[in-house]
Formats: C-alpha cells, structure tokens, sequence
C-alpha cells in the first residue's frame, strides 16, 4: 500500500497510469464467516482483509487469485508535471527520508523526542499536502461530486492509506485495531459493534474538566505539540498556485503555524487519523469558521464516502484540549446517515437545515449550499452558539462534505447528576461522535456478545436532549444562523429556565425570515426526506 503514494505531484488529472502489482500471501483468518465491514482491516491484505476493498480505496484495479495468492493491481490516476511525462520521485515510507548524518545532528540538539516543539523543530521536514483552494461555485461543484460523473482517485486517500499502514507496520499505535472484532447488529439502522477492549486501558486519560465546553489551553497537560514527529502524516495547507501538488520533504513554517495530519496512537479504525489546525498555535478545542472549513475541505478531497470526519467538544467526550478533528474508514453506512430527517429551511444561499427522525439522538443536518464555504459557516456558526452557550455538541462530516450532522448532548451533564443507570455506567462506552453515530465501540467482551438494537438504542437516548431542551437550543442556533456571525455574541447568553414554547417558535420563525443575511425560501418546510 505504501507504493501508492510514490507520485509527487498531481495538478490536474490526465491519465491512469498502472503503478503496481503485489503478491501477498493472505493470514488465516475469520474473516469469510465474519467479513470486516469497512474499508481498512477489510481491505489490507496483509491482515487477511478482502483485496477488493482495498481497490475500492485505491481506486479500482484487477484482482487475480493463484495458489492462495492474492495478486493485486492497483490503478491510481495521476496527473503530469509537463504533458509529455509523469514525475516520479522515491516512494514516500516514512517522515526520515534525510541524510542520516544531518537527522542525528538535528536530534541532538532537541529534548530526544523529536516533537514538535520548539527544542526539536528547527530545521525539520515533513511532507506537505497543497490542497486545492476553491473560490468559485462551479470548482467546488467538482470537488463535492455533484456532477453526474465519476470523480477522479483522490490522491489524498491513497496518502492517507499508505502513510497509516507505514506507521503501523512500524508499531507507533497503542493497540493494534485490526485484531479488533466488528459485526453489524441485526435492527432497522444496523448499529455497528466493535470489541475494543485494550482502548480504554491504553488510551491517555482525560486532563480537565467535563463541565466546561470552553477552557483555556494549558501547555502544562498534554498536547499535540509534544507527540512525535515520526506520528505526522503530512502538513495539509492550501495549495500557493491554486492546484494540487504533493511535497515528500518540505519545511515546517513555523511564523505561519501549519494545519498537520497524524495519526490516532489510539485508533476506533483502520485510517484513524487526526487532523490538527494550525498546530504550534496551540488553540484550545474550539470549533472557528476557518478551521471547520479546512476539515470539510479534507472530507471533500479524500473523495471517498467511507472516509468520514468527526469533532468532540469538550463535555462531549473529548479527552485533549487542543483543537482536533478525528476521522477514519468504515466501509458501511452510519446508522445516523440512514435515518429519515424533517427538512426544517433552506436558506439564502441554499444551505438546507433538516432534522433528524426516528433516532435516538436529536440532531440537526446540514446540507447544500451554494458554495462549501457557505455550507462551511452555516454549520461553524451553529458550533460556535454552543459552545458560547457551554452546551456539548458532536459533530459528523460525511458523504465527502456534502452532509453535516450537528448533535447537542448532555450524557456527561446526566452522570454528574447520577441520572444514568448503573448498568449503562458499567459498559464504560463514553458516547462520542463516533458512537452517537451508530458505531458502538464496546470495552466489555459481554456487552459485544450481547450487543442488540434495542442495547444500543437504550444508550444513545441517554446522550439525547430531551424535545422541550432541544427546541430551546434550536432557538438559540437559529438565531445565530438568521443574524451572520453578529448574532453569535447576541446569542452567548444564559437559556431560559422556563420558555414559553409558542412564544420561542414565534420569536424563531422571525428571527429567520426578517434577516437579510440569510433569508428563507417560502415554501420549503415540513418535508420529511427519507434517505
């Protein structure tokens, strides 16, 4: 998989080019009465995986079989640096592609680590991934896959890909989560359960408090400044010129702290990766329009609707106070991306805001809008109201960018008060964006072999707000979204104890429709989508 990604440079696509071809011998394995249903452990041969998901994330391919070998051909499309050729350079393993003489100095000098501090920066490299930057309607139209044709192999999942199996073939992880079993739970949504039972002896403790969605960054505790550098992926910025372009060695800016890709020593699935805005500015868990724009950006030019993003607040199950978004493969649908929704607006720009239905957890979607950037800030706006008002939210990224599921939550609020009961206490599940999104991560091999609709159910309405708390918020989020980014301070103020239901609905609708920032569109409410 690590040969994947020997191609440097990528602006526009031109044409396949067959790269290369494998043999491996497959492990035995359970995984014909037992088939992992995503696209990582499943898809690697080298774990006993299928090998035709993995030309699912690569892009496509042939498969032949022959004696117990799996030959696999692997087709990437790859673009040219001059129309007459394709520039190759050496293939891109780890992040020490340096002279040795040069790297040992460079250690010397830091604390040992090689972190991303100050003691150890000077003078280091690390691969750089120039996105492309879209300012034009009809660019991003591309880029989302709206037009009725096939996109391209996205570069930037077969990088993913090859990095993270590089950096567990060397045993930089915690556990390893390929050995980790996975089934999905007979029911209507068909919950996704995993048997996880080394993560929560091995993953690092939460550091703050759970009460306070917003706190001020402590460079005392843990932060990802002080993890290694061989865990960085890749720096992941926006491309000078305006096209996409692959680095395998380039500085780090240190005046204009880089947005970074790693990965999770402590992984949920195959390609768990973190992606972390402007590292060395060291920002607290926040969610800001701009940050929240470059990981819809990623979502969108990974290409691959198995590759989905996800953020915790803090009070949500977060567990590191330093700004993060977290995401990975699963090559089946979220149950939450399954479930029926109640369009609630559309508004000026075409961002249409639905509702969720018949789940366990309420929540709101966002979807369209007549740009990314406009879908971007609809959704950044609504974080940002919830977290001013200290309210937890989870947020999901799918369907490479074009879905966004915004989720309140009081399940932490619920423990400090001992409303929940022992025995949901006893499965030590912290439900976080993954596990609100159906994919039920269990510690416990009792609770995995138990595992049903109805357990996972009974959890997830746990974590809901109930229908009374969550219109109020509603409230709140939509008169942040009606009044532009002036309405957040506006809003960052204490709920009512006791609203008046009628005269909140009325007091919403207005602040919606007499806005000229973001005006409705007669006509468009009340239709339930059935996805």
């Amino acid at each position: 998989v690590r040969q994947i990604v020997d191609i440097t440079a990528i602006h526009r696509v031109y044409r396949p080019l067959l790269i290369h071809a494998r043999s491996v011998r497959r492990k035995s394995c359970v995984i014909e009465r037992n088939p992992a249903p995503h696209g990582g452990r499943g898809a690697l041969p080298s774990e006993g995986g299928s090998p035709s998901d993995l030309l699912f994330l690569a892009g496509g391919g042939v498969i032949a079989r022959k004696n117990n070998l799996v030959v696999v051909v692997v087709f990437i499309v790859v673009d040219v640096v001059v129309l007459c050729g394709i520039k190759r350079v050496p293939t891109v393993v780890s992040n020490y592609q340096k002279d040795e003489t040069e790297e040992t100095a460079r250690r010397s000098s830091g604390c040992g680590k090689n972190c991303l501090r100050s003691c150890c920066i000077p003078g280091a490299k690390l691969p750089l991934y120039a996105l492309r930057k879209l300012n034009n309607i009809e660019s991003e139209k591309v880029v989302l896959g709206i037009e009725n044709k096939d996109p391209p192999v996205a570069f930037l999942d077969s990088l993913i890909l090859g990095e993270w199996e590089d950096r567990m073939q060397r045993g930089l992880f915690r556990y390893d989560v390929t050995a980790c079993e996975t089934k999905v739970i007979p029911g209507e949504y068909g919950f996704i359960a995993q048997l996880n039972e080394g993560r929560h002896l091995k993953k690092r403790p939460t550091e703050f408090r759970v009460d306070k969605v917003l706190q001020p960054f402590d460079g005392n505790k843990f932060n990802f400044t002080k993890v290694g550098q061989e865990e960085v992926l890749f720096q992941f910025e926006a491309s000078e010129d305006g096209e996409v372009q692959f680095y395998p060695s380039a500085p780090i800016d240190v005046e204009n702290s880089p947005s970074v890709v790693a990965i999770n020593v402590s992984p949920i699935e195959y390609g768990h990766v973190l992606l972390i805005p402007r590292i060395l500015e060291c920002l607290p868990q926040r969610i800001d329009r701009e940050s929240f724009l470059l990981a819809l950006y990623m979502t969108a030019e990974a290409g691959n609707p198995y590759f989905r993003l996800g953020y915790n607040s803090l009070g949500a199950f977060a567990t590191i106070n330093h700004l993060h978004f977290q995401a990975y493969y699963l090559a089946v649908p979220f149950p939450i991306e399954k479930a029926p929704t109640k369009k609630i607006t559309t508004l000026y720009d075409e961002v249409i805001i639905s509702e969720l239905l018949s789940y366990p957890v309420r929540g709101l979607v966002f979807e369209g809008g007549n740009t990314l950037q406009a879908l971007s800030d609809t959704v950044s706006d609504a974080c940002i109201c919830l977290q001013e008002n200290n309210i937890p939210y989870n947020v999901l990224i799918s369907d490479c960018g074009k879905r966004i599921f915004l989720v309140p939550q009081c399940y932490a609020e619920k423990q400090a008060l001992g409303e929940v009961s022992p025995e949901l206490l006893d499965t030590q599940v912290n439900p976080a964006v993954w596990e609100i999104s159906g994919h039920m991560v269990l510690k416990r091999r009792k609770d995995y072999d138990e595992a049903s609709d109805e357990n996972a159910w009974r959890l997830l309405a746990e974590v809901s707000l109930s229908d009374e708390r969550f219109r109020e918020v509603n409230a709140l989020i939509f008169e942040v979204i009606a009044s532009g980014k002036d309405g957040i301070e506006h809003a960052a103020k204490s709920l009512p104890k006791e609203p008046d239901t009628k005269a909140e609905s009325t007091e919403e609708e207005s602040a919606i429709t007499k806005t000229s920032h973001r005006a409705m569109v007669g006509g468009t409410q009340e239709c339930v989508v059935l996805q």
